[in-house]
């Protein structure tokens, strides 16, 4: 990933999943990053933060604060719960700018793809996408 300062904390992020060979346990990291996802503020429980083509509901929703965004979401299920808590830890804090220039290989680079399945798989770069149409917003 260029520029690995800025991208800290989801270079870190996919750097955990790497190094797990085991599939079992990448999907109880994600399990385990879902269930610390705190709560939203049930405002952002709102058709224009849905996430479009996931199976299961979920919202994220990007707050600017002093040039920065901060991230929330909400998710029925509990991997996909997971996977947002994934997105929401790797791209707080970042420029609206920073995110829409993220590149979508790193979703490759953790390994994931093995142990979820297609919808999942597919839900996870929506969420991304979404949380990249979100920061395209704040330019």
């Amino acid at each position: 990933m260029e520029n690995q300062e800025k991208y800290n904390k989801l270079s870190k992020l996919v750097e955990k999943l790497k190094k797990s060979e085991d599939p079992k346990r990448k999907y109880e990291y994600i399990l385990w990053l879902g269930k610390k996802l705190k709560e939203p503020n049930s405002e952002i429980l709102v058709e224009e933060n849905k996430v479009k083509g996931c199976v299961s509901e979920v919202f994220v929703k990007a707050n600017f604060k002093s040039g920065k965004l901060f991230w929330e979401g909400y998710s029925d299920a509990l991997i996909t719960k997971g996977l947002l808590a994934f997105l929401i830890t790797g791209l707080n804090e970042l420029t609206p700018n920073e995110v829409v220039k993220i590149d979508k290989k790193f979703i490759e680079d953790t390994g994931l793809k093995a142990s979820l399945t297609p919808s999942r798989s597919n839900g996870f770069l929506n969420i991304l996408l979404k949380m990249q149409s979100q920061a395209n917003k704040f330019l």
